[in-house]
């Protein structure tokens, strides 16, 4: 089923794009979001089912399947693309993270050299981060870091309050089958962030665009514009409008 030509065109991204083109205009187009989960509809990791609900349904997702997907079209352009496990942090102030597998990210090589590219974690880096850079890397006005600990990078963003960690990346190849077990975890769990609340958001030229329960978020630049959704039908044009996505 997969046809590289259909996913450029979900995505709005020219055939001679560049990795950083392609980060950017998928984190633009289809958004990080778990509206199957709150729908009662299993999360499928096989390769066609992800075409499908991206590509052809134009849907969103979250980690396993944007990244699981966003792997196989860098993969027919030649690149070589190795899937890295990431344990995300969930109390950053303390430094508790989540397990192995809680996130799957990217390990992408090509001419210019290896990358950390993601656009599966929501409000984060644009473009892709040099792997093997320890400096303060800047990308669409934010600084991130990939600090050394032990034998695993710690990716660092900066915040009006410093340095905040984002997740512990272990640099172990592995391969999508190998998240199965946390993706189910992650759709049924009561202590998963993902069975708490219905989430869509999507990055913009001028910042992001977010639906929570119960209001939409429209940021651009440093003005934030929160706007109550109340009801079902509301929440719908909600995700058509600003989305595209159609339940």
């Amino acid at each position: 089923m997969f046809d590289s030509a259909r996913y450029l065109e979900r995505i709005g991204a020219p055939a001679h794009a560049s990795l950083a083109e392609l980060q950017r205009a998928h984190l633009e187009s289809v958004p990080f979001e778990n509206l199957d989960i709150h729908l009662g509809r299993p999360i499928q990791l096989a390769p066609d089912a992800l075409f499908d609900k991206v590509v052809v349904r134009r849907r969103g997702g979250f980690c396993y399947e944007l990244n699981g997907l966003f792997s196989r079209l860098l993969t027919a352009r030649g690149l070589r693309v190795t899937p890295l496990s990431a344990r995300v942090a969930t109390e950053p102030r303390d430094g508790t993270f989540g397990p192995e597998f809680d996130h799957l990210t990217l390990q992408v090589e090509d001419r210019e050299g290896t990358w950390l590219v993601d656009v599966g974690f929501g409000d984060s880096f644009l473009e892709p981060l040099r792997l093997d850079d320890r400096g303060v890397q800047t990308r669409v006005g934010r600084d991130f870091r990939l600090a050394p600990e032990g034998d695993r990078l710690m990716l660092l963003r900066r915040d009006d309050s410093g340095w905040q960690p984002q997740y512990s990346l272990s640099l172990v190849p592995r391969a999508l089958g190998d998240f199965v077990d946390m993706c189910h975890h992650h759709q049924t769990s009561p202590q998963s962030i993902f069975t708490r609340g219905r989430l869509c958001t999507r990055a913009t030229r001028e910042g992001r665009v977010t639906l929570k329960e119960g209001a939409l978020v429209l940021t651009r630049g440093t003005t934030r514009e929160e706007h109550p959704v109340e009801g079902e039908d509301a929440r719908a044009r909600v995700l058509a409008e600003h989305f595209g996505i159609r339940l």
